[in-house]
């Protein structure tokens, strides 16, 4: 389970990068497609809100890479698959609908 967590540390610290990124109005880091309704005076506000649902997939992979350390017990493992299942899952439907409501869709 080391190499699950560190392959889990090494995307989720590239994600926190991008997270902070978008945060501070790089929006020209996704895809053009996906913000082509956003208006311009929203584009900072729409990096920002996509930044913290980067924030929140960053938080579920380094959750699920900690708790992938105590072991490879069923128990750890399971736990450690749900939490970033779960989390995974709540990050793209609150990215799903920054999109619905800054870009009106999600494509």
């Amino acid at each position: 389970m080391f190499a699950y967590s560190v392959i889990l540390f090494a995307a989720a610290l590239i994600l926190l990068v991008l997270g902070i990124m978008l945060d501070r109005g790089r929006t020209d880091l996704i895809i053009d497609y996906h913000q082509t309704r956003v208006r311009e005076s929203d584009k900072k506000e729409y990096g920002r809100a996509f930044g913290k649902a980067m924030f929140c997939i960053f938080l579920t992979m380094t959750a699920s890479g900690v708790i992938a350390l105590f072991g490879e017990s069923k128990t750890v493992v399971l736990s450690s698959a749900a939490v970033l299942f779960v989390g995974l899952i709540a990050s793209i439907v609150w990215i799903v609908k920054i999109q619905k409501k800054y870009n009106g869709s999600i494509f």
